[in-house]
């Protein structure tokens, strides 16, 4: 403990460190509670799709985006999207295709 006493009290000199880590496991939780459900996900391939959906969902949900109003806009832009224009779908740069033809018109 006294060789990591700097790193133990920083949060003494910067409000924004938080005591505790509820925060993150509870961000975790949601995930931890499918983890029997992940045993019968069929396949190594099916268990790759289920990792990459579970991504998708909790990155849309980190950047505060409703995740199924992301993935069904996501879904129906893509294939019209140009490649250069693909970053505009990640959900920190998304826009519901709503709000461009908003701002378009």
């Amino acid at each position: 403990m006294l060789k990591r006493w700097d790193g133990f009290t920083s949060f003494l000199s910067d409000g924004r460190i938080c005591l505790t880590n509820n925060a993150a496991e509870r961000a975790l939780r949601g995930f931890a509670l499918g983890r029997k459900a992940w045993l019968f996900a069929g396949s190594e391939r099916g268990a790759d799709r289920a990792a990459f959906m579970a991504t998708l969902i909790n990155t849309a949900k980190l950047n505060d985006v409703d995740p199924q109003a992301w993935l069904t806009d996501v879904l129906a832009r893509v294939a019209d999207t140009s490649i250069t224009r693909l970053e505009d779908l990640l959900p920190w740069n998304w826009r519901p295709a709503r709000a461009l033809m908003a701002s378009a018109a």
